[in-house]
Formats: structure tokens, C-alpha cells, sequence
């Protein structure tokens, strides 16, 4: 813990009673946590901040594609609240990025956004009665509903048993919240892992949930604006939650000729649009603008607008390798779902 973290402890105190109260509310049964007909699989995390729940969101909708899927998120930063499910007209501004990401990929499954997962599920299965899985994005605090498959992830760079409760760490709950999960993955994983340093630490808190180990793996760089081919000399931009890996793997991979990060969840303007068409016409060497998938969902209406003046425009797909632990990984999923008739 740095010194801020110290100064800052006595809130942190206070955030952890309050966090620790509504457990034992749910846990003891005086909070009701609601259980549904359809398979329900939470991907959630301990901390705040990006550890790949939407690359393993994806991972299961391939896993699962021979299953009728809904994704059911928050849809944090969109301007509409309330239940919605995703239509032609829907944009990042309507649902979120991260759902419009999985509409936008994923045309053989229904994408919904609703604050209150314990009220949007019972709407999902009104409107949609031959649902068999519902994926809920970011929910392994959401305890009004009890899930009947805890998926939790976490960070090599920032596990959960190295870090603190907000406001001194980045913990929006207790450590031992982690013993609620069925399935632990540790996400972001560099090439060397020390398996055995982490599955110890992580059993301190939870003894019986199988771990696995993922790492990212980007894809080769799509077009989305211009009819160049993609050219190694990059100017990369980004608006995510922790842009130093994918700055580690452009540098490794390609020229990095220029650079500029947003804050995550941003949303582009007209002025961003400008500013990036500036600073990479004034770069040296930079042959295309590169950038994220969850940024290029965002960009499609500046691309349709002709924004960019012809500039070539990529993304990287990426994707969820796992490193060990994938077999059964897949065996737990598969083996959690009930059968489910309509």
C-alpha cells in the first residue's frame, strides 16, 4: 500500500463494513438473491477496471454457440437507462460499448442492457422465451441474482490477493469475496507464469474453485477505414482501462511512430477525430491509425460521416488463450448447464 493508500485507509475501513454488511445480508438469506429457469453465468471481477471480462464473454459465446445466448450487461456510459434489448438502431451511445461490441460481432445471439440484472432477466425471458444462457457482463457484485455459474477474473499484473479495498486499492469488495466463485481465471498472463505461486495465493481465499490462466492473444489488424493495406508504421490511440499491454505488444510487432491514449470508456467526438487526424498527419513516419475493437465500435459513425480524410483506419481483434486449465475450464461450463425446455 503507498502512502495515499495509508492516508486514505480509514475510508477504506468504512467501505469495507459497508461491503462486508450487504454480503451478510445476502449470504444469511435476508436479502433474497433470485434464481432463474436459464442457465445464468456471471463474469465479474474483484476490482475495478479492465481484467478481460469482455474477451471472456466472447470466449464463451463460441464456447456456447450451439446455445440460444443473451448478453446481459449494465451498459455503462450509455445515455438511455432502464431495459433494452439491442436492435438495428441501437449504437454504443444507446447500450454501452462492450454490448454493442457483441451485437456488432455476434449475429447469432441477442444483446440486452439493464441496471437491475434481477428485473431485466424476467424481461429477457418474456420477450425471448427460448433463451437457454444468459452471459451477465461485469456482475459478480450483482447479488440479486444467484447465478448458477460465478465465473471470477483477475489480473496477473494486479491479482486480488496483492491489492486493497477502494479507496486505498482498487478492490470494490473484500478479498474473501472471492470464495463465492465457481471458476477462477487469471487473465493478462505474460508467456512465463509462476502457476504455482498463484494458485497458493489464490487458494488462501477460495479452496475449491478449479483456476485457470489466460493470456491475450491479438489478432492480425482489420480494416476499417481506406482501401490501403495495412502498413507496420503505426500511430496507435486507445481509450481503455490499462492501455501498457497493448502498447507492449504494437511496439514489439510493429513501428510505433506515434501514440495517444483516452480514458476508458470514452466517448469520441467530432474534436477527438480532429485531433487524431492532426497529430497523426503531424507524426513521423506514421502510415495508418491503429486501435482497439472496443474503439472501433465507436468510430463507425465518424467512419460512415467520412471522417479521417481517407487516413487508413485498423483495429486488433483480440481473443482468450488459455495457458492452462482450459480443458476443464470448458468441461465446468458445459457441465453447469441445465436442461432447459420451452
Amino acid at each position: 500500500m503507498n502512502f495515499l493508500g495509508i492516508l486514505l485507509f480509514p475510508f477504506t475501513l468504512i467501505y469495507d463494513l459497508v461491503t462486508r454488511f450487504r454480503n451478510y445480508l445476502y449470504n444469511s438469506g435476508y436479502k433474497r438473491s433470485f434464481e432463474f429457469e436459464a442457465n445464468v453465468i456471471a463474469v465479474g471481477n474483484l476490482s475495478v477496471g479492465g481484467t478481460g471480462k469482455s474477451p471472456m464473454v466472447e470466449y464463451l459465446i463460441r464456447l456456447l454457440n450451439h446455445k440460444k445466448i443473451v448478453t446481459l450487461s449494465r451498459g455503462y456510459g450509455r445515455a438511455t437507462r432502464g431495459f433494452r434489448l439491442a436492435g438495428k438502431d441501437d449504437s454504443p451511445k444507446t447500450i454501452g460499448d462492450e454490448p454493442y461490441q457483441f451485437f456488432n460481432k455476434f449475429k447469432n445471439i441477442h444483446v440486452a442492457v439493464g441496471e437491475q440484472r434481477a428485473v431485466a432477466i424476467p424481461f429477457i425471458l418474456a420477450e425471448l422465451p427460448e433463451t437457454e444462457v444468459i452471459l451477465l457482463d461485469d456482475a459478480f457484485q450483482h447479488r440479486p441474482v444467484k447465478p448458477s455459474l460465478n465465473i471470477l477474473l483477475t489480473d496477473y499484473n494486479k491479482p486480488f490477493f496483492k491489492d486493497f479495498i477502494l479507496p486505498s486499492g482498487r478492490l470494490r469488495e473484500s478479498r474473501k469475496g472471492a470464495r463465492r466463485a465457481d471458476m477462477i481465471v487469471v487473465t493478462k498472463c505474460p508467456e512465463q507464469v509462476d502457476f504455482e505461486y498463484y494458485e497458493s495465493q489464490i487458494r488462501r481465499y477460495n479452496d475449491r474453485a478449479p483456476i485457470a490462466f489466460t493470456s491475450i492473444q491479438y489478432m492480425k489488424p482489420e480494416a476499417i477505414s481506406g482501401k490501403e493495406a495495412f502498413n507496420p508504421e503505426v500511430f496507435l490511440f486507445s481509450g481503455i482501462a490499462n492501455p501498457a499491454p497493448l502498447k507492449a505488444y504494437v511496439s514489439s510487432q510493429y513501428r510505433l511512430a506515434g501514440e495517444h491514449y483516452f480514458r476508458d470508456h470514452h466517448r469520441y467526438r467530432t474534436e477527438d477525430i480532429q485531433m487524431l487526424t492532426k497529430a497523426f498527419e503531424g507524426s513521423e513516419g506514421a502510415k495508418c491509425l491503429l486501435t482497439t475493437e472496443k474503439d472501433m465500435v465507436k468510430l463507425l459513425p465518424f467512419i460512415k460521416e467520412g471522417h479521417f480524410k481517407g487516413i487508413p483506419v485498423f483495429y486488433l481483434p483480440i481473443e482468450t488463450v488459455f495457458m492452462k486449465g482450459g480443458r476443464r475450464f470448458d468441461e465446468t461450463v458445459l457441465n453447469s448447464l441445465k436442461a432447459y425446455s420451452y
